[in-house]
């Protein structure tokens, strides 16, 4: 999405074409800057087995489409994949079928790579970002299934990073007090980014699926971008869970709102 990966990205898987212009949630860093190390989950906290997060996307005053976020754990790594499809007047407009996936390290957060499917409108994309620590490189592999060209990029990396959609759920596991920043490093479009996650304050979310307490949190960047020309928040329950319930991309063209329709366990 290019807006999941839109609140992240949740804002980073797909929305966003359904705009005049492009926007990335975290987009490209214009300076080095110094970047941190990745603070690893807390030790208590415990992602389920599976999970699965529906939600409806809504762009300015009508519903554009529908996410779905998919959970599972494989051994010490949560695997994550995410749908974007646009509905209704959108589709007819600008289809949008979007998938990714990505997944991280339980133990250290360290993403164990980030792959992506996208055809909005005429544009089709497939790609597949691989994380080489001991060499310290990032490998992108992509294909534009319209032109039929191929693209090979190498970048420096630092050893442990998220990615756009691995960001979302990986802020999960961190200490969420109002007045507080979680600063880590994310992988984006063959650079590395520092990205703050600002908890701002408690807030009470009404969602089709449920009334919840929640903690409001935006996702900020120095660079780029997000900093220039929008806001990103997510509103994670306010509990050990921190269940991420709701997403909102304020842009320059409008609103993208995520509510949550549901959850299952299963």
């Amino acid at each position: 999405m290019s807006l999941v990966v839109l609140a992240f990205c949740t804002m980073a898987c797909g929305f966003a074409s359904v705009a005049p212009a492009h926007a990335q949630l975290f987009p490209k860093s214009m300076t080095q800057k110094p970047i941190p190390v990745l603070p690893a989950p807390q030790p208590s906290f415990m992602y389920p087995q599976h999970e699965t997060l529906t939600f409806t996307v809504d762009w300015r005053v009508f519903t554009a489409g529908t996410a779905v976020f998919h959970l599972d754990q494989a051994g010490d790594v949560q695997k994550i994949s995410a749908t974007a499809d646009s509905i209704g007047a959108v589709n007819l407009l600008f289809p949008v079928v979007d998938r990714f996936q990505s997944g991280f390290d339980l133990k250290t957060g360290c993403s164990t790579g980030f792959n992506k499917q996208i055809q909005e409108g005429r544009r089709k994309i497939a790609s597949e970002l691989s994380f080489d620590n001991t060499h310290g490189k990032q490998i992108q592999n992509e294909r534009n299934l319209v032109r039929g060209t191929a693209t090979h990029k190498e970048a420096n990396v630092p050893a442990c990073v998220t990615d756009s959609l691995a960001a979302i759920f990986y802020t999960q596991s961190q200490t969420l007090n109002v007045g507080q920043t979680v600063s880590f490093p994310l992988a984006d479009s063959m650079r590395t980014v520092t990205v703050g996650m600002k908890v701002e304050s408690r807030e009470e979310i009404k969602t089709p699926a449920g009334t919840f307490q929640t903690v409001k949190v935006q996702a900020t960047a120095e660079e780029g971008v997000v900093k220039n020309r929008g806001h990103i928040w997510i509103w994670y329950t306010d509990d050990p869970r921190h269940i991420p319930v709701q997403m909102q991309a304020r842009l320059f063209w409008g609103t993208i709102t995520f509510h949550l329709q549901s959850i299952d366990l299963k």
